[in-house]
């Protein structure tokens, strides 16, 4: 058996919300859908970001309860690389994104990064490589 991922679906609480965020805030092209659909796809390189509400996946899954809970407060971040970090934080902050953290180097990881969160209160990070060689 091989399998060949393909797609990271977000489920959401206000999908109207979320689609208009990653599609004019983050200005991902959209492959699949749009504010009203309820389902969309954005091309975000090799894996589709899709989105999708989490009352309708409970329908498919059958499942009320959430998941066990984790010590960490994120389940999942959402990574994309950009040219310049400090350009897109200022974009994100001029469209009234949620940041986590400002633009910092992390030489350590080799790269500069900072964090925001979408409307459903997601992770994400944005990141550029610092270009240290170790």
């Amino acid at each position: 058996m091989k399998l060949q991922f393909t797609h990271i679906r977000l489920l959401v609480s206000n999908y109207q919300n979320s689609f208009l965020f990653y599609r004019d805030v983050l200005q991902l092209d959209v492959d699949w859908g749009n504010e009203n659909s309820g389902y969309a796809e954005f091309s975000t390189g090799n894996i589709k970001l899709a989105l999708f509400p989490k009352d309708l996946m409970t329908q498919v899954t059958a499942s009320t309860e959430p998941p066990s809970s984790f010590p960490s407060q994120d389940k999942i971040t959402l990574i994309f690389a950009v040219d310049d970090v400090d350009e897109v934080c200022q974009q994100l902050k001029d469209s009234y994104a949620t940041i986590v953290t400002s633009p910092a180097d992390r030489s350590d990881w080799g790269i500069r990064t900072a964090h925001f969160r979408d409307p459903d209160g997601n992770l994400i990070e944005i990141f550029s490589n610092l270009g240290i060689v170790t």
